[in-house]
């Protein structure tokens, strides 16, 4: 029997050359924009440090040429970019953008917010101006016009970080724990804070336990003045056999929650422990039980929000 020629016919070398040159997508684009003075900027720098190539300021219609470029990449290296208010028209278009660019390749759209009082504090310390108000209105008022502008991206954000707990530090590690290719993906950053109830809630606790039915240490004279980290007044608070068992029910219940949290993609929880001014009971039940959170395994930090000259 006759064998078919074009059965077992060879490619040619231009159809071999174009094969070889098809692009390589890139492992993963990520898309990074949110509120100005929220940290896209260390965000950005800490993914360069991994690893991932990126551009800052990127103008959205640039977005498509620039993972056609990553994707020509013969490595195939992972990229990042940031998007934002300094490109407030393109912003409008950048749904539309996400939605092209994810049937193509992998991409996630990173969304960094932080509190109004964050926010302000932060334009105060740089002096800069804000991008929507150029200074010439106040930075208030340019924080709500950008919220309204960035609500429909926010929407699509793949990761929210809300970075009014981080400093610069905390937000490149968690940032590097979370992207790094040998990092566990799985992992979930717990700020424990203490808080007196008379000062107010902390507005970003997913957690809050109440310690005021503990007795409180700032009615003896000479603890007044002293907070709960100080030995003596914890020496205090520990003499009373609910403390022990409030501090272990809590932990245990925590250690319990956490994987739960993992499974369901939280990143990073925050615990408010509060007492009356939040000096003595909540400062010194805050510290063991970060550190019974650090002994399970996990990440745990412990702030002192309503201290004023720490111990």
């Amino acid at each position: 029997m006759a064998q078919n020629p074009s059965a077992t016919k060879k490619p040619s070398k231009a159809t071999q050359n174009n094969q070889a040159k098809k692009p390589t997508p890139p492992s993963e684009l990520v898309v990074i924009t949110g509120m100005s003075g929220s940290g896209k900027g260390s965000v950005l720098r800490a993914l360069e440090d991994i690893g991932y190539h990126a551009v800052d300021n990127l103008p959205v219609d640039l977005i498509p040429k620039f993972a056609e470029l990553a994707s020509d990449s013969a490595s195939g290296r992972r990229a990042a970019l940031v998007v934002d208010a300094r490109d407030a028209a393109g912003l409008k278009k950048l749904p539309a953008v996400l939605r092209k660019l994810r049937a193509v390749l992998p991409v996630r759209l990173v969304f960094l917010e932080a509190g109004n009082e964050a926010l302000m504090r932060r334009f105060s310390e740089t002096r800069r101006p804000h991008p929507l108000g150029g200074g010439e209105q106040p930075i208030a008022q340019s924080i709500e016009s950008e919220r309204a502008l960035l609500k429909q991206v926010s929407a699509l954000a793949d990761l929210t970080i809300d970075t009014s707990k981080f400093n610069v530090h905390e937000l490149r590690d968690f940032i590097r724990q979370k992207f790094s290719d040998d990092g566990d993906q799985g992992k979930i950053l717990v700020y424990v804070v203490s808080f007196g109830f008379r000062h107010g809630l902390p507005p970003d606790c997913d957690l809050v336990f109440d310690a005021r039915f503990l007795p409180n240490p700032n009615y003896i004279p000479k603890f007044k003045a002293l907070t709960g980290r100080n030995p003596a007044v914890a020496r205090y608070i520990r003499s009373f056999p609910q403390t022990a068992e409030f501090i272990r029910r809590i932990s245990e219940l925590l250690v319990y929650l956490l994987p739960h949290y993992v499974r369901e993609g939280k990143s990073y929880l925050t615990i408010g422990i509060g007492c009356t001014g939040g000096h003595h009971r909540s400062v010194m039940i805050a510290d063991d039980i970060r550190k019974n959170i650090s002994a399970a395994g996990f990440q745990a930090r412990v702030t002192h929000r309503d201290i004023t000259k720490p111990v």
